[in-house]
């Protein structure tokens, strides 16, 4: 119970924990490895036990959803600025192309 500031969060901690372990096992003959395997060797083959070991272990540290959002937020503006990045780039390839069809286009239309 010291790990955390209340039940709640603690079991909150070793469900999320639970569904991570869950999801690891789930992918593990599909070759991925993006997700982290248990961080202890327990007998036990349920997700839930074994998270529960990790954190007695100080395996798995709780964060605080305050600073979990900052790091969510600080990545999603770096996401949204590599989209937008790549928006740009793929807008200025095209441009020249748009630039060469207007130009072509008044031509047409005063020999006409």
């Amino acid at each position: 119970m010291h790990r955390t500031h209340s039940k709640f969060s603690l079991v909150t901690l070793a469900a999320r924990r639970a569904r991570e372990i869950n999801s690891y096992f789930n992918q593990l003959g599909e070759g991925l490895g993006t997700m982290v395997p248990p961080q202890v060797s327990s007998t036990s083959r349920k997700p839930l036990s074994i998270s529960f070991e990790e954190i007695a272990a100080d395996k798995i540290v709780g964060v605080e959803m305050s600073a979990y959002a900052e790091i969510e937020a600080e990545l999603d503006a770096e996401m949204l600025d590599e989209a937008a990045n790549d928006v740009v780039a793929a807008l200025e390839e095209s441009a020249p192309e748009a630039q060469v069809e207007q130009d072509e286009a008044p031509a047409t239309e005063e020999n006409a």
